[in-house]
């Protein structure tokens, strides 16, 4: 089958629903403030219905590309039957109206999180306006339905519309259990719809944080600590004040490293002014730390007897002893940075009686903590905005960025946009930890797999610590942890939850903390896990002497189970891989063209929800000088897809997210700063290395398992096991580089 690409995909389905969200009104394009209407109807804190039919839906998660802000509004719709140009878009904010409610955008869980909350609400709206309809016409409810904003009579004709009806309704009983729409009788959710703010974002309308303008605003750009750790001892800032449009200098703490901002007119006085600053700095105890050298320790670390138990099935140790064959292998991921195209700001407005906040973050609720921490006044004083973000992939979980702008400001005692430069961005922010996966496998005399040990490093998120304000570089020991610490947590991921059916299986995790601030990477723990997990698969079944494809069906088991709190569903794991083979013609021949070519595969299951199978197609320059991926074919089954055209997207971006840290990410570490220095050193994926992507998503009537991240994890083990199938060269260390398989060849 010949794989649809995504600009036939956009003009075949331009059709089918695009007006529905061309229709609707987002805050950007009504200068970001609420318009005055009056809500005559308010069932619930998640839409308004006002005298006009206009219907306004508050959107509780933050859009960082991945299209919340259409797909949650079509759960409301859905069940609402709202009339499409008459919807409106709001961004939640923190307040009583929201009290309770996420507002926070993390681990893929905007659809899982809110399917049932959002229909619930759009449902008992409709029952709420047809009970008022029909008490009106005095008839029975039943005789009523709800269509495109208008309750009608069945057998009159009469027809009210929302607005006329909204001030009744508002006297019903809430429902608790409104019914909800059979998923078969679903007119906009599942199907492809286009991004309600695609235009602004392609035209350049979208209003991002780093595009606010408010009257009286200054600009701070930060120069920070050059080593982990360091701390700030005294600085002249005589020559930066001498720059023409510098306002003032001044120590900020408040951040994950300290610092010194300088503050000035505009953004470019601001950054050229740092330059000029004369900082003495106590560089501390982690100005020696090397990558490097970490790395180099893992072994010991992982040969240690105090590993955390993470997760034990039957009797690994004693099946590998007695195995008819075994192998071990060990596999490390490296530091990597966020690299969200669109750097870290905020703009504060922090005042004496209160404090305003213009923030593209994917969590107010970590942004209210850190703005009542820094500015000393209670949340009801506080009120914040959330922007679109350029990007988030975790960095923006948390608000250190905020904290510096509620400092300064506070000290300035008026507006200030924080804005960090590209290279602060790559070097001072927080970042994916190094980690190293061990695994050892014992096959019995068929070549079937019977038991597994992995042992693994986990390096904790301290981006936690410091967000509830630990100082983790100083000489104050975290509290020990418990026994249990990772297996109660679930983690790491793609450990604890490994899908397969492996007779004996232990898995432990030693704990290998270091001076790197760590936080939430896209997909978090599983890329690192899931790159040696998947890779190690692909080196028991050529162990065994089997296809990749057959091995891996071979371990994959039948039917359902727990794996703790997280279900399993073994027919969806087999018939992703399967799938997945058939439309990346694993079966088939590759082209003979003077390259060296092969194919690789890898899969996941993500938290139990959506099951996902990779298949990478690689060809390499004979002297390996010249490695292209030249296909990618991703199946997935996310359960109902609520917009296969957002499910589509993701896919793409968590592949392209893949491919730059297989192909190209690391961040090094020497002298206690990092090495890399923006996008010149730390390289994502340029269009020119895309490879020719194919996505299918299965038709499912399961509940959504949400899909953000998925693809991510199984890139790298996908494409290095193409690069053995290609070479005979096994790659366990990222990223993938010509200087390394030359040096392995």
């Amino acid at each position: 089958m010949t794989p649809v690409t995504r600009r036939e995909f956009l003009s075949s389905s331009a059709a089918v629903g695009g007006g529905f969200l061309l229709a609707m009104r987002i805050p950007e394009r009504e200068a970001g403030e609420r318009l005055l209407r009056t809500a005559l109807f308010e069932p619930n804190a998640y839409l308004s219905i006002a005298s006009d039919d206009t219907v306004t839906i508050f959107v509780v998660r933050h859009e960082m590309g991945q299209g919340v802000r259409t797909l949650l509004p079509m759960m409301v719709a859905e069940e609402l039957e709202a009339d499409p140009t008459r919807i409106r878009l709001e961004q939640a904010v923190t307040g009583p109206r929201f009290a309770g409610i996420r507002l926070h955008t993390s681990g893929s869980g905007s659809s899982r999180g809110t399917y049932e909350v959002l229909r619930k609400a759009g449902a008992a709206a409709k029952e709420m306006l047809v009970t008022a309809a029909a008490e009106r016409w005095g008839v029975a409810a039943a005789t009523c339905r709800a269509e495109s904003g208008a309750v009608i009579h069945h057998g009159s004709g009469r027809r009210l519309t929302y607005g006329q009806l909204a001030e009744a309704a508002a006297a019903q009983p809430v429902p608790e259990e409104p019914r909800l729409k059979d998923p078969a009788d679903f007119r906009l959710l599942g199907t492809p719809m286009r991004r309600v703010d695609g235009p602004d974002i392609v035209t350049g309308r979208a209003r991002y944080g780093i595009d606010v303008r408010i009257p009286g605003m200054c600009v701070a750009s930060i120069e920070r600590a050059p080593v982990l750790g360091a701390r700030l001892v005294r600085f002249d800032a005589a020559r930066a004040l001498q720059q023409p449009g510098v306002l003032h200098v001044l120590a900020v703490t408040s951040g994950i490293q300290h610092g010194v901002a300088v503050v000035a007119e505009h953004t470019w006085a601001a950054m050229r002014a740092r330059r000029e600053l004369a900082i003495e700095w106590d560089l501390g105890r982690e100005q020696t730390f090397d990558s490097d050298r970490f790395m180099a320790d893992f072994p010991r670390r992982l040969d240690e007897d105090d590993l955390y138990v993470v997760r034990h099935e039957g009797d690994a140790l004693a099946a590998l002893a007695s195995a008819a064959a075994r192998h071990a292998a060990t596999y490390v991921f490296p530091f990597q940075a966020h690299a969200p195209l669109e750097t870290m700001n905020c703009t504060a407005d922090v005042r004496a009686d209160g404090a305003e906040f213009w923030v593209p973050t994917q969590t107010q609720h970590r942004c209210m903590e850190q703005a009542v921490k820094v500015t000393g006044l209670p949340e009801e004083k506080i009120r914040i905005h959330a922007t679109l973000m350029g990007g988030g992939f975790g960095r923006r979980l948390f608000a250190d960025y905020l904290a510096e702008a509620a400092e300064i400001s506070r000290a300035m005692a008026q507006p200030v946009q924080v804005v960090w430069t590209r290279e602060d961005e790559t070097r001072y922010g927080y970042f994916q930890p190094c980690t190293a996966e061990r695994l050892e496998g014992g096959l019995d005399a068929d070549g079937r797999l019977v038991a597994l040990v992995h042992r693994g490093s986990a390096s904790d998120l301290t981006v936690y610590a410091i967000h509830g304000g630990r100082d983790i570089y100083d000489d104050t020991p975290p509290d020990p942890k418990a026994p249990d610490h990772y297996s109660s947590g679930l983690s790491p991921w793609g450990a604890f939850d490994n899908p397969y059916d492996i007779p004996h299986l232990r898995v432990a995790v030693a704990d290998v903390p270091s001076p790197v601030p760590h936080g939430p990477w896209r997909a978090v723990e599983y890329p690192s896990t899931v790159f040696a997990r998947e890779s190690f698969l692909d080196e028991l079944a050529h162990l065994s002497g089997q296809d990749p494809l057959a091995f891996r069906l071979g371990v994959i088991g039948e039917g359902r189970r727990m794996i703790g709190p997280i279900p399993l569903d073994r027919a969806r794991l087999a018939m992703v891989h399967r799938v997945a083979a058939e439309r990346s013609g694993w079966d088939q021949p590759l082209p003979e063209d003077g390259r060296r070519r092969g194919r690789g595969l890898a899969a996941n299951v993500y938290h139990g929800g959506s099951y996902i199978a990779l298949v990478a197609e690689v060809s390499l320059a004979e002297d390996l000088s010249d490695l292209r991926v030249e296909r990618m074919t991703c199946v997935v089954d996310c359960g109902i897809a609520l917009n296969p055209l957002g499910v589509t997207g993701q896919a793409e971006s968590g592949i392209v997210w893949g491919l730059s840290y297989t192909l190209h990410g690391k961040i090094d570490f020497k002298s206690g700063q990092a090495v890399q220095r923006g996008y010149r050193h730390f390289r994502v994926l340029a269009m020119d290395e895309m490879p020719a992507l194919d996505i299918h998503v299965v038709p499912s009537r399961e509940r959504p398992g949400g899909f953000g991240e998925h693809a991510v994890p199984m890139v790298a083990p996908a494409v290095t096991s193409a690069v053995f199938a290609a070479t005979g060269i096994r790659v366990r260390r990222l990223p993938v580089t010509s200087t390394a398989l030359r040096a392995s060849g």
